[in-house]
């Protein structure tokens, strides 16, 4: 992995571990955010318009956290493996279900993709406490939050 230098005071043995980290999650929110993406492009059904919105709004907050959680892991020194190719080979989220187009069944998808990378993010705010880099801490606290939010959102539309 390559490394640029930096003056953050965390030792590079440290910083290694945080930027593989980061680059991780940075591929399960950019592909998470893809796969929002290609449910807001091709749902179908009575709620379309309603559901169509939402998922664009849930892609835009995602966004925002895939230039975080990048920017992050640069400060650290790291490079940011971001391209589309990059994050598709490395993501940990299951594959958008082939011919899922009602809204109900797309919901549902979302809601399962969703919760697992929740779950990834809550996890990976200790893992980067413990590493000593409570920024990263804090960005994963910020990126639990608004997924368990959209999660909220989405678990909404199927009760």
């Amino acid at each position: 992995m390559s490394t640029f230098p930096t003056r953050i005071d965390i030792p590079a043995e440290k910083r290694d571990k945080l930027i593989a980290l980061l680059n991780q999650h940075l591929a399960d929110t950019f592909d998470l955010a893809s796969q929002t993406k290609f449910a807001h492009w091709n749902v179908k059904g009575p709620n379309f318009i309603a559901l169509h919105k939402l998922f664009d709004e849930l892609v835009d907050k995602l966004e925002d956290h895939v230039d975080e959680i990048a920017e992050r892991l640069t400060a650290l020194g790291g490079v940011a493996m971001g391209t589309v190719r990059q994050s598709a080979a490395a993501s940990r989220v299951p594959e958008f279900p082939a011919g899922t187009h009602k809204g109900q069944e797309v919901v549902a998808a979302l809601a399962d993709r969703f919760a697992a990378v929740g779950k990834l993010s809550r996890a990976a705010i200790d893992s980067t406490d413990a590493l000593g880099d409570k920024d990263a801490a804090d960005l994963f606290t910020a990126v639990s939050r608004d997924i368990d939010q959209a999660l909220y959102f989405l678990e909404a539309h199927l009760s």
